[in-house]
Order: C-alpha cells, then sequence, then structure tokens
C-alpha cells in the first residue's frame, strides 16, 4: 500500500496555529553555537559549510579518520550533542536531513550518524540510526532483535527524516514513528524509549567501529525539534496565480500590437445553388451540317421560348433566331432565383 506524500499530510492535517519550534540545531548562525557541545579531535572533523545545504545557507560536514577517539572510549567518532533531556512522558517530533558522500564506505560493521543517548555512562543507546553494509537501520531498545526499520544506503544526496517519539521507560506509553523521504515508513511502534529512571540527550555525526580504515565523510542539516507536525513539514507552495486580462470593450478596436490568435479563421459559408435540370444534348442541325449550331425550332423548344411575328427574310431571320437562342440559353444556365 503507498503511504501519503508529505505534501498530502499536510494538507490533511488541521489548520491551526503552528507552535514554536522548541529548538533548532539547523548552523543557520554559520557555527556550531545552537548545540550544547562537540567530541572532535580536530576543528576540521566538524565544520560548517555553504555547499551542500539542505535548507537555508549552511550544514555540518562531518568527517572521521581512523584512529579519531575524543573521549577514549570504543570506536572512532567525531559528534556534537544536544542536552534536551528528553523524559519519562515527553512527545517531539525531529526533523532533520543526512547526505552519505558518494565514496562513503561500505563495511559490514556499526556506523551510528544520529542517535538519542541515555544520560548513563555505558551502555548502546535506547534509540539510534546507524549504517551497516548497504542499508540503514533504526534500532531500539539497544537492542538487535529491536530493528524496526531499514532501507538501502544512498550516497550522494540528500536524505530527509521526521521521527516522532513519545519518550517513556514504559513500552505501553512509548512508542516512535518515522517518515523517510516524505512517506511514512513506520508507523507508530511501542518500544521502551528511556532506559528506567535516565533521561535522553541527542548526539549527531558520525560515530563507527574502530576497524574501519576508510575516510568517512557525512553531512547533517536542518535539525527541528518540535510538539507538532506540521512544524517540521515543508510548507505547500501554492500555483502561481495568472493577473486577470480584461478584454477590449465590443466597439473598441485592440491598440497597438494586440496578441494575434493563431486559431484559424472560418469563413461564412456560402449557400449551394438550387439544382439545375440537366442541358439538352446539342445536336449538328440535320439542314446545316455544322456541330454546334442549333436549330431555332430545338432552341426554342427546349427553353421552353417562342418567337413571335410574320415572316423574317434572309440575314434578319438568322439574326433574330439568334439573339433568341441567346437568350434562352443565358435564361436556362442562370441560377434559380
Amino acid at each position: 500500500m503507498k503511504l501519503p506524500s508529505t505534501a498530502v499530510l499536510l494538507m490533511m492535517l488541521p489548520m491551526t496555529a503552528l507552535a514554536t519550534p522548541v529548538w533548532r540545531g539547523n548552523f543557520e548562525t554559520g557555527d556550531l553555537s545552537q548545540w550544547s557541545g562537540k567530541d572532535a579531535v580536530a576543528s576540521d572533523r566538524l565544520q560548517v559549510v555553504a555547499d551542500p545545504a539542505r535548507e537555508g545557507r549552511y550544514a555540518l560536514k562531518v568527517t572521521v579518520r581512523k584512529g579519531d577517539d575524543p573521549i577514549n572510549a570504543s570506536g572512532n567518532r567525531n559528534e556534537l550533542f544536544h542536552f534536551g533531556k528528553e523524559s519519562e512522558g515527553e512527545e517531539y517530533y525531529y526533523k532533520w536531513s543526512t547526505q552519505f558522500a558518494a565514496d562513503y564506505p561500505s563495511a559490514d560493521t556499526w556506523q551510528l550518524f544520529t542517535q538519542w543517548h541515555h544520560d548513563g555512562l555505558n551502555g548502546s543507546p535506547p534509540l539510534e540510526f546507524y549504517v551497516r553494509g548497504e542499508k540503514l537501520y533504526l534500532r531500539l531498545e539497544g537492542r538487535d532483535d529491536r530493528i524496526v526499520w531499514s532501507a538501502p544506503l544512498v550516497r550522494g544526496q540528500w536524505l530527509d527524516f521526521i521521527l516522532h517519539v513519545k519518550w517513556s521507560a514504559n513500552p505501553r506509553i512509548g512508542f516512535v514513528e518515522l517518515y523517510y523521504n516524505g512517506e511514512l515508513v513506520l508507523p507508530r511502534q511501542g518500544s521502551a524509549t528511556l532506559f528506567k529512571g535516565m533521561q535522553n540527550y541527542l548526539k549527531q555525526g558520525l560515530y563507527r567501529d574502530e576497524s574501519i580504515g576508510q575516510v568517512g565523510v557525512v553531512y547533517h542539516d536542518a535539525m527541528i525539534q518540535a510538539t507538532a507536525l506540521e512544524d517540521v513539514l515543508p510548507p505547500v507552495q501554492p500555483p502561481p496565480v495568472a493577473a486577470p486580462v480584461t478584454p477590449p470593450a465590443a466597439d473598441e478596436a485592440p491598440v497597438g500590437d494586440a496578441p494575434v490568435s493563431d486559431a484559424p479563421v472560418l469563413a461564412a459559408p456560402t449557400p449551394a445553388p438550387a439544382p439545375q435540370a440537366p442541358a439538352p444534348e446539342v445536336q449538328p442541325s440535320p439542314g446545316l451540317g455544322t456541330p454546334g449550331v442549333v436549330d431555332a425550332g430545338e432552341a426554342n423548344a427546349a427553353a421552353g421560348c417562342s418567337t413571335s411575328g410574320g415572316s423574317l427574310g434572309g440575314l434578319g431571320l438568322l439574326l433574330a433566331l439568334g439573339a433568341v437562342a441567346r437568350f434562352c440559353f443565358r435564361r436556362r444556365a442562370s441560377p434559380a432565383a
């Protein structure tokens, strides 16, 4: 079943006033001051950069090399942390974007890029996103049998996350819900999202198995913590509205270079002529033997014309017959009124 996109989800939300985000860690200050602190071996391991940026002007570039161990613990890391002090019964939405470099290493071991760690001294966190091989994973409760989501690892493009969490040590109260690249990929999943008697805090960067030798580079941007989904969804842009065009008045000719329609102009139809009786076949006059010269009697009969008056002789008779024949031919050839 195809799940609704981010735009559809936003349109389904009630039209209420948006709440103010609880916290932003989007690097738009141009530095790391939005975060509580960092664990890094050198300043070039956690850099605010302008390119690539998912939103706004800046993002964080994280670099981890073999041997990077700023806190003398297991694994290699360079991470930022934010003391949000997530506590029993609190409920938040977290939105951020991550991009793995084109040469990000593929290793059959763990590489954490975002985690909510408990405030105890050791042990796996109750909620963590990590890479193993060519896949992304979300693991809960620090247990391998609580991997609740996975997706293929994609390099060289921004991946968008929205995590909805109810923080509780009681699995009947705590839950997680995950949107990935605008789709709901993990419906609400009950879980103990806190360890009993502890609070959580956010860590983001790269923390990985110390056996990995290749340099790892990952980018993070646009982190927001909020209390409502609409606060972390991107705004839906309305379509542009064309300016209204006022047509000229009926008695007013267009002024200047008015646009001309490409549609063809159709002429008014010409009335069809009335049906005509077929013209009689012209036969040579028997007395003259010249084709095309019509006998006066045949012409008069065909046209329905008659001549009157006395006998005409010679040339006068021929002229009269010619005139009558022409008059009757024109009358027969003319369309009916």
